[in-house]
């Protein structure tokens, strides 16, 4: 894919009026030092810079629903977003972030519907409580908030047809249900309890207080049960992008690698320490880095 004469993204020059609203975006990806930005580099350059636009509004619509106010503001501005997405998919964006968008829904044909996923899935979290009845239900938010991410980024990547959705799909789970895994003391903070609450039934773990659940000594089945769930959907988009060829999708391999090892570390410390933070150096990600050619 890499400067291939064929590829649409290359050779391409932006247009002057393009030039802040892509130092906008940049700006935003380069605030949130995301290691994402490594695998980046490999792109062609308008695949680059759409994938940033699309790093940028999910960051924007993220701060949202994580930062301190008030559910009703949280709510208007969430609506104001749907409103500007309307406005892109019209030809006619009006803040930074959707302007630099705009080439990629053309160039690359990013779907409408994944953004508006996306902000379906900031609703979720900008309640004043959030609960996963079901697994179901937790694999529905996952689409939402990672999945549809993952859509938007097989279009820009080039790789918009099977097995790329699928990829887009199973890695979003994964990711996912890491992160949850992850930062299971972070959200219970914020009133967000992403664990099923019929996983924790069957284990037989009360389902409130969160406090009390953390503390039950049946909770750590439940990770593990989780945790198992994930391996499965890291194992299937292995198996897919081992089948496309992972050079094709070098972003998503990278961040299948770390993330995979961030639930190798999350298992090895245990579940019954949740408190204790885990988290890959920067030297780390740097060396699964240069073990896919991204550095």
């Amino acid at each position: 894919m890499n400067g291939a004469s064929r590829d649409p993204a290359t050779h391409v020059d932006a247009p002057v009026d393009a030039i802040e609203p892509r130092a906008h975006v940049n700006s935003v990806v380069a605030r949130s030092g995301t290691s994402f930005l490594w695998g980046l580099r490999v792109l062609p350059s308008e695949r680059r810079r759409a994938m940033h636009a699309i790093y940028a509004f999910c960051r924007e619509v993220d701060d949202i629903a994580d930062e301190p106010g008030e559910i009703a503001d949280k709510a208007r501005a969430l609506a104001a977003w749907r409103h500007e997405i309307a406005r892109l998919y019209a030809g006619h964006p009006t803040w930074p972030t959707t302007k630099a968008l705009l080439r990629p829904v053309k160039r690359f044909g990013l779907p409408e519907r994944e953004f508006l996923a996306v902000i379906d899935g900031m609703e979720i979290d900008a309640a004043p409580a959030v609960r996963m009845q079901s697994l179901g239900d937790l694999l529905n938010y996952c689409r939402k908030v990672a999945g549809s991410v993952g859509m938007l980024s097989i279009h820009a990547f080039g790789v918009p047809q099977q097995p790329g959705p699928m990829i887009a799909e199973n890695l979003g789970n994964a990711l996912q249900l890491t992160n949850i895994l992850r930062d299971l003391k972070e959200d219970a903070a914020l009133q967000r309890l992403y664990v099923p609450l019929d996983m924790l039934r069957k284990h037989g773990v009360a389902t409130h207080p969160t406090s009390a659940i953390f503390r039950d000594p049946r909770f750590p089945d439940v990770c593990a049960d989780l945790a198992g769930i994930a391996r499965g959907y890291y194992a299937e988009a292995s198996r897919l992008l081992t089948q496309l060829g992972w050079r094709k999708m070098r972003p998503a391999a990278l961040m299948m690698a770390i993330y995979r090892e961030t639930l190798d570390r999350l298992e090895q410390r245990g579940w019954s320490q949740i408190g204790d933070p885990i988290r890959l150096s920067p030297v780390r990600k740097m060396c699964l880095a240069i073990r896919y050619g991204l550095l």
